[in-house]
């Protein structure tokens, strides 16, 4: 089983940057691609952002496209959410996820494709 974890998150202002780190332990080599959902209250996880690990292949939701970028370490067990120009909507809990299928390439933004999740880090953006 393939444990996620997040961090990075905070407090920030408006027009401001963050960057989310999710590190995965266990076989994380054998997983086909990550994920960045998140989660505000009173609201359905929205996707976010995605990466194939074998290509690293991205996919960005219109509403962070231009102001997200997704990477991965040289480490390859980490997974950055890079996010700037930060907007007080963009307030919500942050997930990280991991596909073990592959099928997520085609629908990257369907929770339901992935099998692992994080416990979330809070991001929080006001004056």
């Amino acid at each position: 089983q393939l444990q996620l974890v997040e961090s990075g998150g905070g407090l920030v202002q408006p027009g401001g940057s963050l960057r989310l780190s999710c590190v995965g332990s266990g076989r994380f080599l054998d997983y086909d691609a990550i994920a960045w959902f998140r989660q505000a209250p009173g609201k359905e996880r929205e996707g976010l952002s995605y990466i194939c690990l074998s290509n690293e292949i991205t996919y960005y939701a219109d509403s962070v496209k231009g102001r997200f970028t997704i990477s991965r370490a040289n480490d390859k067990n980490t997974v950055y959410l890079q996010m700037k120009i930060l907007k007080p909507e963009d307030t919500a809990v942050y997930y990280c996820a991991a596909d073990l299928s592959g099928s997520a390439y085609y629908w990257p933004f369907n929770q339901y494709e992935y099998n692992s999740w994080g416990q979330g880090t809070q991001v929080t953006v006001s004056a």
